[in-house]
């Protein structure tokens, strides 16, 4: 498919990358913020390119029910409609699947939802999934998959992932192709080394891919058994082509997938964090709601450069905080994504310079210090 991917470096398993797309370029590895229903919660799209982040995900499922594809096309497409100028990724609605379990019925054909908005009936099926996403105009589509939630016994992860591959061989022969656009394969096969390399087997063997994903992690198995997969299943797909961990996730753990051969990732922990008093600092987390805040004239990071840090004392956003004043998300959310946009630009310096080793062993160790009152 039309779209570039070049490593310009490697260090051990990992790769520092840059994906071409027609409306630019992702360096990797790569963090995409989630803006689900074409927004980044709490934070304008300027705002976010201000972060540093070269890409967004949208979601099928959701823009789907609200505004409507043939709306959001009719609007010029989704760069258009929200106003961001760079790379979009649309999840294929996949995860709902899973995670709307209780609101669908699934078939070889698709997946009949109820909309959890209204109740409104609908048919999902891989073809249609990519006509949504060519009408939204992502840059990079993502085939259709159903996701097992884990633990799951094999013989279930073998039927999901069986079907998984021949939902993806459909996806496929519905997109249209096009210069700087792109559809990604997603592995599946749970916890199960052997499932794992069957579906990364049939997606090579389907062929046309501009990269692959690595789905069904992040749900419910836990970070050992997360990084054991990890530890196999990205050797098992294509060395030059993009390798995107779907819906993940901590800082430790992009860490983690990136050592192990991962290029990008996503996750909504950020922006859900910043709604939720919890900021991320090289030291670990920060509930900026504890008491011991409230007459602490220090910035919530000193080497951070966001506006939050820059600009505001711990003591005030623990009062807006309280107040439950909107600024406090707004700062909240800026800070965490900014701050997983330095991991990211520092993880791919420390690739460039073969010395991620060493950059991971100061992250842990700095992780392991906690927000002590003694920076």
């Amino acid at each position: 498919m039309a779209l570039k991917f070049e490593i310009t470096a490697k260090c051990g398993k990992a790769r520092r990358g840059r994906l071409h797309t027609k409306h630019g370029i992702i360096n990797t590895p790569a963090f995409m913020p989630v803006g689900t229903c074409a927004t980044v919660k709490a934070m304008m799209p300027e705002s976010v390119a201000a972060t540093g982040a070269e890409i967004l995900l949208g979601n099928t499922y959701h823009l789907m029910l609200r505004p409507g594809a043939d709306l959001v096309e009719k609007m010029g497409g989704l760069h258009k409609f929200m106003n961001w100028n760079k790379p979009i990724l649309t999840d294929s609605g996949g995860f709902q699947v899973m995670s709307l379990s209780g609101l669908r019925k699934l078939s070889e054909d698709g997946v009949a939802f109820a909309s959890h908005v209204d109740g409104k009936k609908f048919f999902l099926s891989p073809e249609e999934s990519i006509k949504i996403q060519h009408k939204l105009d992502s840059n990079i589509t993502m085939c259709m998959d159903e996701c097992v939630k884990l633990p799951a016994d094999h013989k279930r992860v073998q039927q999901s992932t069986e079907m998984s591959m021949r939902w993806a061989k459909r996806s496929l022969d519905a997109f249209v192709d096009r210069d700087g656009y792109g559809i990604f394969g997603i592995q599946q096969g749970g916890d199960y080394q052997d499932l794992r390399a069957y579906s990364a087997e049939q997606l090579k063997s389907i062929g046309g891919f501009s990269g692959y994903a690595i789905g069904g992690l992040a749900v419910g198995e836990g970070q050992e058994k997360m990084f054991e997969v990890l530890d196999y299943a990205p050797d098992m797909l294509p060395q030059d082509k993009p390798r995107y961990l779907m819906g993940v996730g901590r800082p430790d753990d992009i860490v983690g997938a990136v050592i192990r051969g991962v290029d990008m990732f996503d996750c909504v922990m950020p922006t859900r964090s910043g709604r939720t008093s919890q900021a991320f600092t090289a030291r670990g987390t920060v509930n900026i709601r504890n008491a011991r805040h409230r007459e602490d004239e220090r910035p919530l990071e000193e080497e951070c450069d966001c506006p939050l840090c820059q600009n505001y004392s711990r003591a005030y956003i623990h009062h807006l905080q309280k107040c439950n004043e909107v600024l406090a998300v707004m700062l909240l959310t800026w800070h965490n994504l900014r701050y997983y946009q330095r991991l990211m630009k520092g993880l791919r310096t420390a690739i460039e310079q073969g010395n991620l080793e060493g950059f991971a062993k100061e992250f842990y160790q700095r992780q392991s210090l906690g927000d002590i009152e003694d920076l």
